[in-house]
């Protein structure tokens, strides 16, 4: 969580080897195989996404807190907390930009965060190209039911004529 450079990642999975390491060395069974990857919560890494999907197997996008940073409003401070919207253009653009991103270097891209469970913002998520989606689990019926309902080039149609759009 909350990482912002790339080498944050790389530290942080020296520290993962150095553990294996040491449970190897005490005999201690483990996932050989973990997967690695980061939460992209904070704009510095959605601009770096290209720089940090290599070093991992995926990259989750934290919409709750991208969405913060990205519009620089404390969602929960009463004064400014009505200029939170996940749905504001610049959040939908630097989601973008982490998909293809993170597809170009061959690493999946999910959402998870309030956004996730939006049954507006699904269809444009994926329109948008994410891969998956972590849902709330009283939120799961009904997202799995408007999925289904879904044809992905109506969603990309959704996502193009969304990302046109100068306000929400």
């Amino acid at each position: 969580p909350m990482i912002s450079t790339v080498q944050e990642v790389r530290k942080s999975i020296s520290h993962l080897n150095e553990a294996k390491d040491e449970l190897r060395e005490k005999g201690i069974r483990f996932d050989e195989n973990i997967q690695v990857g980061v939460m992209i919560e904070v704009p510095s890494a959605a601009l770096m996404a290209g720089v940090i999907a290599p070093e991992v197997k995926f990259l989750s996008i934290g919409t709750n807190d991208l969405t913060q940073y990205m519009l620089a409003v404390d969602r929960g401070n009463t004064l400014v907390s009505y200029m939170y919207h996940e749905l504001e253009p610049a959040v939908l653009h630097t989601i973008k930009f982490v998909v293809e991103n993170g597809h170009r270097k061959k690493v999946w891209v999910g959402v998870c965060g309030e956004m996730a469970s939006n049954p507006l913002a699904v269809p444009a998520l994926i329109g948008i190209g994410i891969d998956e989606l972590s849902v709330v689990p009283s939120m799961l019926p009904e997202i799995k039911k408007i999925i289904r309902s879904l044809k992905y080039e109506d969603c990309q149609k959704l996502a193009h004529t969304i990302l046109s759009f100068a306000t929400r």
